[in-house]
């Protein structure tokens, strides 16, 4: 298979990241870019996707949910059947 070059601009911090990351996975970048042209090519669609971040409303919400789990607090008693919980829904 013939090579060629392809030159991108990007952003500075970004290629550092995806080196540092590919080098952790034991990859080398050219790999990585490779993969997701042919993925691109193949599927013929683009996949943007990120993992959400809350914001800090929701990320305090959440942290206080997880201390009152912690300790026990706030929790949902378990039940033995769909009675049990269409009682309980029903209180």
């Amino acid at each position: 298979m013939a090579k060629t070059v392809i030159n991108i601009k990007l952003d500075k911090d970004l290629k550092e990241e995806a080196q540092r990351l590919a080098k952790e996975l034991g990859l080398p970048i050219t790999t990585v870019v490779s993969n997701y042209l042919r993925e691109f090519v193949k599927e013929r669609r683009v996949v943007f996707s990120d993992h959400p971040t809350p914001n800090a409303k929701t990320r305090k919400e959440l942290d206080a949910a997880l201390k009152d789990v912690r300790r026990g607090r706030n929790l949902s008693p378990t039940f033995k059947g769909v009675g049990d919980a269409i009682r309980y829904l029903n209180s």
